[in-house]
């Protein structure tokens, strides 16, 4: 079998209104799907992380800087593809899009495998070890608000998302540190005690900032912190760990297993966020996944993107063993958006994929899809719709 065709698509649409987390606003949703074709009609499916017009940038590199590169090669051959394309690219792109780029085509490539073996691809990244997942509603994004019309906005979010099952939710902070406690306070009281709240400062701070945040979220019994500095401060996420009761949690921006390497073995983070579709791919999230495991910090993806990128943390998560082990092992979540309706996540494959049905009906928890490779396809009408040209 050999490739012999690498095509990017890039899908958008406006949404009905702004939402923002820390860095900024945004009024348009986009996602980056890759395909890969091969000889033998096996079409693989891949999706890559990188919102807006980083996408664009991410599908010249596909198309034009990694597609001549390995058409004709054997899509099985995987391993020797990633270290390919990484080592022909390594002097401009150890980190950033060109590995955002790479972490499509190895997904679609890992898709093609499971069609040729008519394997769904949890069995392919080590079988089952979890016969459903828990899921994480992850809503509450900013909005250009004055707080006190925000927080009324939050408290009815809150209790939608909590209304649905989910087992635990997250929401976005990072209007400065006063506002950001008296936001996760008003959703703290709505929610009650018991309640397994996240909160994302999506590297909003400095180190004394988060300290003085990190403070209050310990008084309030949030389960974690995500990103609270940014992600280049190893020794600031070493420091925000060591003296703060709630767990720091990080990683979405952190590439490879040699970026990884410097975050898990220093301690950095009490819960790894690896990105599947950001990080390297797949090849490269099972030996981020590995080291995780290897210094017993929990992994819990981060998700954010359309239902292919789900279907493919949810394959992960299947697979993912209980660590350490017992009677009673705390499980991964799945990260899930439930902002506005996203018609990425509803509308956009062939097969039918609809985690709020499973999580409303199933008591918060989800189950893998059964399909070849990732079980999912994407419909060719939808993306005439939406696709972009430039």
């Amino acid at each position: 079998m050999k490739i012999t065709s690498i095509k990017s698509h890039i899908l958008r649409y406006e949404l009905d209104r702004e939402l923002g987390y820390s860095q900024q606003y945004y009024k348009h949703r986009t996602t980056h799907l890759v395909c890969v074709e091969t000889d033998e009609g096996i079409t693989g499916w891949g999706e890559c992380f990188g919102p807006g017009n980083i996408a664009l940038a991410n599908k010249f590199i596909i198309e034009n800087v990694i597609s001549p590169m390995i058409l004709g090669e054997d899509p099985a051959n995987k391993e020797k593809i990633w270290h390919k394309v990484y080592n022909l690219l390594r002097d401009s792109g150890q980190k950033g899009m060109p590995v955002q780029a790479i972490s499509g085509l190895d997904i679609a490539l890992w898709d093609i495998l499971g069609k040729k073996s008519k394997l769904p691809l949890y069995q392919l990244v080590g079988g089952k070890c979890n016969a459903e997942i828990a899921v994480y509603g992850y809503g509450m994004m900013l909005q250009k608000k004055p707080l006190k019309e925000l927080i009324p906005l939050f408290e009815a979010e809150a209790e939608k998302i909590k209304s649905k099952n989910f087992k635990a939710m997250k929401m976005k902070i990072g209007l400065g540190p006063k506002e950001d406690l008296e936001l996760v306070t008003a959703v703290r009281k709505v929610i009650g005690e018991d309640y397994k709240l996240m909160v994302d400062a999506n590297h909003a701070y400095n180190t004394t900032d988060a300290l003085y945040v990190g403070r209050g979220l310990d008084d309030l019994g949030v389960y974690w912190f995500e990103e609270p500095i940014a992600p280049e401060d190893y020794e600031g996420y070493k420091e925000l760990k060591n003296k703060l009761k709630t767990n720091i949690a990080g990683g979405e921006a952190e590439f490879t297993k040699w970026g990884w390497k410097h975050l898990i073995q220093n301690r950095c983070i009490d819960i790894a966020q690896p990105e599947v579709c950001g990080l390297g791919g797949i090849t490269e999230y099972l030996k981020v996944a590995a080291l995780a495991q290897a210094n017993f910090i929990p992994v819990v993806n981060h998700v954010w993107g359309s239902a292919l990128s789900i279907a493919v943390n949810l394959h992960l998560l299947t697979a993912m063993p209980d660590m350490p082990g017992g009677l009673f092992p705390t499980k991964p979540m799945l990260e899930f958006d439930t902002t506005d309706n996203n018609i990425f996540i509803s509308n956009l494959t062939e097969e039918r994929f609809d985690v709020f049905d499973q999580v409303k009906n199933n008591n918060g928890f989800v189950k893998v899809l059964e399909g070849h490779g990732i079980g999912l396809n994407p419909s060719k009408n939808f993306i005439k719709k939406y696709e972009i040209s430039k």
